[in-house]
């Protein structure tokens, strides 16, 4: 008789985990069914959420962060609205480690045909001179910048359109900068 108990036992202790397994799967199953709607909830936010006022937004990753004078980041981009104004701004990253408080840089801006419509040379303030505290939005060693390069600017044909970059710190290469480009957004009023 107690062999038949002991087995009846095993059985009723197998009966129960067989069933709690059985209910643990059913809820990982609800459970992954919710996780999967909650990620395309997100992704679907997410890709609702571009903003498409921006006609450019692009980096050139700098090669270990050694930006050389011959290095010059080039964006090609295309405009269909010539009635509207665009802000034209610098996206550069830096290291904390970058050793001036300042970068120059000169954009050119060419037009299909390969002709230059805008250029200057700019500086962009990456920490304060007196303090030296880092400027822009950071976290740990890098600091990223989005720096207005020229404002309500007005393309003069639509079309293919192409903008570049270049270092004009004089010294060869220029160390932690670990990217450079542009954004290019239309000015909603």
């Amino acid at each position: 008789m107690t062999i038949t108990k002991q087995s009846n036992d095993m059985w009723s202790k197998k009966y129960l985990v067989n069933k709690v397994i059985d209910k643990v799967s059913r809820n990982d199953k609800s459970f992954l069914s919710t996780t999967i709607m909650a990620l395309l909830t997100i992704c679907l936010f997410t890709l609702s959420s571009c903003d498409t006022n921006t006609i450019l937004k692009d980096n050139y990753d700098i090669p270990d962060a050694k930006w050389f004078i011959k290095d010059t980041p080039t964006f090609t981009f295309e405009v269909k609205d010539t009635a509207s104004a665009y802000n034209v701004f610098y996206t550069i990253r830096n290291n904390r480690a970058y050793p001036y408080y300042n970068l120059y840089l000169t954009h050119y801006l060419s037009n299909a045909a390969g002709k230059i419509i805008h250029q200057k040379l700019d500086e962009v303030v990456l920490f304060d001179q007196t303090s030296g505290r880092p400027l822009g939005e950071g976290l740990g060693d890098i600091y990223d910048h989005k720096v207005l390069v020229f404002k309500d600017f007005r393309f003069p044909n639509s079309g293919k359109y192409k903008i570049q970059i270049r270092q004009y710190m004089r010294q060869d290469p220029l160390l932690d900068i670990v990217s450079a480009g542009f954004s290019i957004e239309k000015v909603v009023h």
